[in-house]
């Protein structure tokens, strides 16, 4: 059971349902969360867990050969990112930090003066607590493949999972809707886009829902501070009873949320009030998996 949470807008409260859904199905499941919002990694501050290194994630950069390079240009002119600067009848010049490995000028080199390197562009990191086994990617300063840094923490997080035999994988992505999100989505089994009510987080909320109708994966909607404007949290509900699309929960805006993150303990744990909330949204999902 793969379950992702998303958000189009930031600041909707998106870790702290992951966090907590994950504190809450581990009571009685063997589960995985995944951290792979990789630009902000911060599951393992909600869960005060002492993240430990696992592996660098490295990307293929060109590595070039000036004694057959003839000087043509033509890996500058494929390259869309520009990370390759020519100038007629001079070498090619190579700015590593913006390129994105995509190889266009291995091929398009007629003398084969390009070769494979690599680059270091981020790393995978694990840990545990509250019975939660977590993998966490993170993306180096700089670097611009979050998308392909997602993709290699899902592949390293699927060995986790066999080895832990994992029941349950929540997966805590990056807010938006770009290519890190889409390499959290796919895969899932279901979708919880987490929202509040405000105009910005319903019209991100609705980009998420197409990414989530696009791959054909079941969805749901938690409003989280829901009662900072009860009027247009109505509307949230209109929609999503137009749309057929289940509210899994609604979650009040509360100092508590705030004093749990600064003392790096799940809210569920801090208060059985909270728990209730985090029940019901479990068993709403579950419900609608099996429906």
């Amino acid at each position: 059971m793969r379950i992702a949470i998303a958000s189009g807008k930031g600041g909707t409260g998106k870790s702290m349902v992951a966090s907590s859904l994950a504190v809450e199905f581990a009571r009685d499941k063997r589960t995985l969360l995944i951290d792979a919002d990789v630009e902000c990694p911060n599951a393992h501050l909600l869960l005060s867990i002492k993240r430990e290194k696992v592996t660098s994630i490295y990307q293929v950069v060109p590595k070039f050969d000036f004694e057959r390079c003839k000087k043509c240009g033509k890996c500058a002119k494929v390259c869309k990112q520009g990370a390759i600067v020519w100038v007629k009848g001079k070498y090619p010049a190579f700015v590593e930090e913006i390129c994105i490995g995509c190889k266009a000028c291995i091929v398009a080199c007629p003398e084969n003066a390009i070769s494979e390197g690599k680059k270091e562009i981020g790393a995978i990191y694990r840990g545990r607590n509250y019975g939660v086994e977590l993998v966490s990617g993170e993306l180096k300063l700089g670097e611009l493949s979050s998308g392909e840094v997602v993709a290699k923490v899902r592949e390293y997080a699927e060995k986790v999972e066999k080895e832990v035999k994992a029941e349950v994988v929540l997966i805590d992505g990056a807010a938006g809707v770009g290519c890190p999100v889409i390499a959290s989505l796919v895969g899932s089994d279901y979708v919880v886009a987490v929202t509040e009510p405000t105009p910005s987080a319903l019209h991100d909320l609705k980009r998420v829902l197409f990414l989530a109708k696009h791959f054909k994966i079941k969805h749901g909607i938690v409003i989280n501070k829901f009662d900072l404007e009860e009027r247009f949290c109505s509307k949230i509900e209109r929609f999503a009873e137009e749309n057929k699309i289940p509210i899994l929960g609604k979650i009040p805006y509360r100092k508590d949320f705030v004093d749990s993150a600064i003392k790096m303990e799940p809210v569920v744990k801090t208060n059985p009030e909270y728990r209730k909330i985090f029940e019901e949204i479990r068993e709403n999902i579950l419900d609608h998996l099996k429906g």
